[in-house]
């Protein structure tokens, strides 16, 4: 697999935004294994005010919130949804969050990068965040 540099990001101020109007997040690839990057990183996020939505396939309830097999089954707006699944899936989930019509940020995490998805979701009016953690920034800006 080729690994592909980020040519559509937010920048710091940007990134900083998204943090402040922000307030409900689906975590896609959720874990409920407590050592998994994603669970430690919703569970922050959660920690610091943030409304998180699993995106799973199995469970009933990580950290105390119903999981959702899909982004369409989430039955109110989101505002955010921060990916821990592969780049290629990535064009997948842009076009499950267009679908939706309410997500404003696509924010892909650590490591994953897919910048067709990426402007298709730009072009659908989403900011975009790629290759970055969200809690490392979200901390970093808190500082």
């Amino acid at each position: 697999m080729e690994c592909e540099f980020p040519t559509i990001n937010s920048n710091m101020n940007e990134v900083k935004e998204i943090f402040e109007s922000v307030k409900t997040i689906a975590v896609l690839g959720l874990s409920p294994d407590e050592s998994k990057a994603s669970h430690r990183v919703a569970k922050y996020l959660q920690m610091q005010g943030f409304k998180i939505v699993p995106v799973y396939p199995k469970g009933e309830t990580i950290l105390g919130e119903k999981v959702y097999k899909s982004l369409a089954e989430i039955p109110f707006a989101i505002d955010m949804v921060d990916i821990f699944r592969k780049s290629a899936a990535l064009d997948a989930v842009a076009d499950a969050c267009i679908a939706r019509g309410d997500v404003k940020v696509f924010w892909a995490q650590l490591g994953i990068v897919n910048n067709e998805a990426a402007k298709k979701a730009q072009d659908a009016g989403m900011k975009v965040v790629q290759n970055q953690c969200s809690m490392v920034d979200h901390r970093n800006l808190q500082a």
